[in-house]
C-alpha cells in the first residue's frame, strides 16, 4: 500500500493511518533525511524477524538503529553518557547521524549488537518526527536492501512496485537520496567515525 505524505507539513490522519500500522505489527517502508528505511515498532519481534527476511540477515548479527523523535529517548535506552558525548548529539542531531551508545535494559535483547550496544538516530525530517512522536516511542530501522538499481530505492512508487508484497506500508514523501548516515561510534567515551555518509565528521 503507497501512501503519499507531505514532508513539510505531513498530514496527521495519514500519520495516525502509519502509526495504526505499526502498532498492528506492520513493517514500513518510510523517508528519512538521507535514504528511505525500513522500520518497525522495536516491541514487535515478529515485525523484526520479518525485516531480517527481507534484508535477508540474521537478526543475532544485524545491527539495528533506534529513529527518535528528539534526545528525550535517550534515558531510556542507553546508558548514561558523559557530557563531552552529550554536547556532540545535541549539536548534530537532528540530523543526518547514526551514533553507537552503550544499550540500557530497556532495549529488547534481540536489538541489541554483540557488544551491548544500539544505533540511535534523530533524522531531520518531518514525517519521521511525527511518527514516531504520535507512536510514542522509537522505530526500529535498517536501509533498504540496495543493489546496482538506485532508482527502486529513491523513487518511493518503485518501492512499492519492488517491495509492497513484503511489506504493509510504502510512505511516499518524495524522492529519497542515496548516501546514507554517517555512523559515529561513542562507546568508549570518544568519537570514532565507522562510516562516512551524509553528516560531516571531524574528530
Amino acid at each position: 500500500m503507497l501512501i503519499h505524505i507531505h514532508p513539510d507539513n505531513p498530514q496527521l490522519r495519514n500519520i495516525k493511518q502509519v502509526v495504526d500500522c505499526l502498532k498492528g505489527g506492520g513493517v514500513i517502508i518510510y523517508p528519512t533525511d538521507t535514504i528511505y528505511g525500513l522500520g518497525c515498532d522495536i516491541s514487535n519481534q515478529d515485525a523484526i524477524i520479518r525485516i531480517c527476511r527481507i534484508k535477508n540477515i540474521d537478526p543475532k548479527k544485524a545491527q539495528f538503529s533506534f529513529v527518535c523523535s528528539g534526545l528525550e529517548h535517550l534515558n531510556d535506552y542507553t546508558k548514561a553518557v558523559d557530557k563531552p558525548i552529550f554536547r556532540l548529539l545535541k549539536a548534530s542531531l537532528p540530523g543526518p547521524y547514526t551514533f553507537i551508545l552503550d544499550a540500557s535494559k530497556q532495549v529488547p535483547k534481540m536489538l541489541k549488537a554483540k557488544k551491548d550496544t544500539v544505533g540511535i538516530r534523530v533524522p531531520d525530517h518531518k514525517i519521521c518526527h511525527e511518527i514516531v512522536k504520535e507512536l510514542g516511542h522509537p522505530i526500529m530501522s535498517v536501509s533498504l536492501p540496495m543493489d546496482e538499481d538506485v532508482e527502486y530505492f529513491t523513487d518511493p512508487e518503485m518501492m512499492e512496485e519492488h517491495f509492497g508484497h513484503l511489506v504493509d506500508m510504502v510512505i511516499d514523501g518524495g524522492h529519497g537520496g542515496i548516501v546514507p548516515s554517517t555512523v559515529i561510534d561513542c562507546t568508549s567515551g570518544s568519537p570514532e567515525l565507522i562510516r562516512e555518509g551524509a553528516g560531516k565528521f571531524e574528530p
